[in-house]
């Protein structure tokens, strides 16, 4: 017979233990479940809606048990835990994180008659013959960020970048007590993925006592509130950024789709049900007035806020309408900001420089006496170019009235001629380049005075400078004084050079060392394979910006393809001209280009083909291949909607009639081209048939 199986007495009381912990493990996630939940009701009230329940004193005993519970059982940590307000552990850095959708700047106005011309052109473009009601939101002078929840829970932060790629501050914004860790309760589940975005700021009083505290500790201070809004939440260690008194206010959403939400009002509505602050001066307005009378009213409120604000932006309410109007590469067509005036100050010019441009334009520049607009220090104004000196007839030692608007470059509106005293003289357009001294050119019918020295350095440094700057290559780090170093010291001679610079020659230069150099070559390595649209507007091509970057490389996709097309072919592009078509050919034909690109690519240099089309179209769709081109006045789309949605089916759009074109789309009225298409023999369609056409291939 078998004997009984005994227990040891040190496995009995390792398994006693172990029953415990077990039971003390699920009681203290309970526990944490009921104070994460009440903790993130309190600070909703608190900070979102600002009417608090409880005192301070009792918020901060629950969180503190909350901290003391998660470091006794640290595997219970949930990423909605409201210990991540305090900062988690140190960064090494902050990792790049593409938008799913981009985060798109806005188009500015500044009178009531651009507002009015804007949203003319919307009616015409949607054929709206009521009016268009428009939400009115206050335009904050922060940080726009992008929050990504999933399954409710926040997942992923990250700043808006170039608006494709943005740097991942998850922690950092963690810390930012008017963001929500996760979604309030709903009627229904939340959607599997919200992209939330919003603007981070900090309150002129926060503001205030965070300068405060920096001088006490010496410190130096933050310019404006903006300064140190990015400042925090660039912080490494997310400890430091939740010191920092940071705000939120929620305006949007990248994929509004998945809510299923009718319009802008219904959508921030939700927003604020999720547990986001929405600001509480946003508006809808019925027409155009209401607008008007909105911009005005809130203007007049602007200096009695605790934040910095600089305008409104105004939105179409109608989210189906937003989705017909689009956007272009770099704004959307349904919103505009309203900017207020700019502010202003007077000060006295000390001296003028003229600075060589990297399309050698030269511009005078006036250094001033210096003097703080809008919590900025301005020491220097553009005066513009030689008619504008004449026709404001500024002189130096004038007073003028300087005036700043966000961050367009300070520049000088106008004299104040009360203040002369006879002491003041006229300033002398130089003749000669200033940085080569090669005479300078001006062409009939052009404000512009150029040096048209190809090998001035005045001009190159300028390019280089463009070229690794954020409309560039976006090499972090590399600011003007320090392209101008690399100059200086032989580092640097053309745009391959940044390709090929080592960290030991990096490291000896004034005010660098290994860290700054390691930085700076990391930067540059994550621009070894670049987009064709973001290397066309490094190279400065004249003419050439965001906007018609994006459109030669959607029509051309490849390099290779653009450098051999000719200037006649380039005028087929959507929103090329005869100037610009120009332009481009005369860079890509230049010799010099050629060793310069053949340059880039030996030093490393790979540039990514653009995609036909953006995801679930292209070669696939129906109507792919074809090149349509629209003649006559079209019933019931405008022009442009009906452009719109050629391309979104797959499409290509010519802007005039050539061997390209494959269809002809008609209306009333329809001139020449439909006779010249008949005798090309191509394919004529009628927007009924056109329309049909869409949706037998949608």
């Amino acid at each position: 017979m078998r004997s009984a199986r005994r227990t040891s007495p040190s496995l009995a009381n390792s398994l006693t233990a172990s029953k415990a912990h077990s039971e003390n493990t699920e009681t203290a996630a309970r526990r944490l479940a009921k104070l994460r939940r009440s903790l993130h009701y309190h600070a909703h009230r608190y900070y979102v809606l600002d009417d608090p329940t409880i005192a301070d004193g009792e918020y901060d005993r629950l969180f503190q048990e909350l901290l003391d519970l998660e470091a006794r059982f640290p595997e219970l940590v949930s990423p909605d835990s409201p210990s991540h307000r305090v900062g988690g552990a140190v960064l090494d850095g902050f990792q790049p994180v593409r938008h799913q959708r981009p985060m798109l700047s806005l188009e500015n106005v500044f009178t009531s008659g651009e507002l009015a011309d804007f949203i003319g052109r919307l009616r015409r473009y949607l054929k709206w013959e009521e009016e268009l009601a428009c939400m009115v939101e206050p335009k904050l002078d922060g940080l726009a960020v992008e929050l990504v929840y999933a399954q409710g829970i926040l997942v992923s932060g990250s700043t808006r970048g170039d608006g494709l790629v943005g740097e991942d501050i998850t922690a950092q914004l963690k810390t930012v007590r008017g963001i929500p860790l996760q979604l309030h309760p709903w009627q229904e589940p939340p959607p599997e993925n919200l992209q939330v975005r919003g603007e981070v700021f900090l309150s002129k009083s926060g503001f205030a006592t965070l300068n405060r505290q920096r001088g006490e500790a010496g410190k130096p201070l933050f310019a404006n509130p903006r300064n140190a809004a990015a400042g925090s939440l660039r912080q490494l260690d997310p400890a430091i950024t939740a010191q920092r008194p940071l705000a939120f206010y929620v305006y949007g959403l990248g994929n509004p789709e998945v809510l299923g939400l009718a319009s802008q009002e219904e959508l921030l509505q939700r927003l604020a049900a999720y547990g986001f602050p929405v600001n509480p001066l946003t508006a809808l307005c019925h027409s155009e007035q209401e607008v008007e009378s909105r911009y005005h009213h809130l203007h007049e409120l602007r200096p009695t806020l605790d934040y910095d604000m600089d305008g409104v932006v105004v939105k179409v309410n109608i989210i189906a309408l937003q989705e017909r109007l689009g956007a272009t590469a770099r704004a959307p067509r349904w919103a505009v900001a309203w900017k207020f005036p700019a502010s202003q100050a007077t000060t006295r010019i000390e001296g003028v420089e003229f600075q060589v441009g990297r399309t050698g334009v030269i511009t005078p520049v006036a250094r001033l006496s210096p003097v703080v607009i809008d919590g900025v220090l301005v020491r220097r104004a553009t005066l513009h170019n030689q008619d504008e000196i004449q026709r404001k007839d500024i002189r130096l030692h004038d007073t003028v009235l300087v005036q700043r608007a966000g961050d367009v470059i300070p520049e000088v509106v106008k004299v104040i001629s009360e203040a002369r005293s006879g002491q003041e003289v006229q300033l002398v357009f130089p003749e000669l380049c200033p940085a080569c001294g090669q005479p300078l050119a001006r062409k009939v019918g052009e404000a512009a005075v150029r040096c048209i020295n190809t090998a001035c350095g005045g001009q190159l440094i300028q390019r280089l400078i463009h070229f690794a700057g954020k409309s560039g290559m976006d090499f972090e780090g590399l600011g003007k004084k320090q392209v101008e170093l690399l100059v200086e010291k032989g580092l640097v001679a053309d745009f391959a050079d940044f390709f090929t610079l080592d960290a030991a020659s990096l490291a000896q230069l004034d005010g660098w060392g290994e860290r700054s150099a390691a930085k700076v070559l990391a930067a540059i390595n994550r621009r070894t394979e670049v987009s064709l649209a973001r290397l066309l507007m490094a190279l400065g091509i004249r003419h050439v910006g965001e906007v018609t970057a994006e459109a030669l490389a959607a029509h051309y996709l490849s390099l290779d393809a653009l450098r051999s097309t000719s200037q006649e072919q380039l005028l087929d592009v959507a929103g090329i001209g005869v100037e610009v078509a120009a332009s481009v050919h005369n860079f890509f034909h230049h010799p010099a280009t050629a060793i310069l690109l053949e340059r880039l690519q030996a030093a490393g240099l790979r540039i990514m083909g653009a995609q036909p089309q953006a995801a679930g179209q292209g070669e696939e769709q129906g109507l792919a291949g074809r090149v349509f081109l629209f003649t006559g006045s079209l019933a019931t789309l405008s022009r442009n909607e009906a452009k719109q949605l050629a391309q979104a089916a797959g499409a290509r759009v010519a802007t005039s009639l050539s061997r390209q074109v494959t269809d002809l789309v008609v209306g009333a009225r329809p001139g020449s081209k439909k006779a010249e298409a008949e005798r090309l023999g191509l394919s004529i369609l009628t927007e009924e048939a056109f329309m049909q056409l869409l949706q037998r291939d949608g």
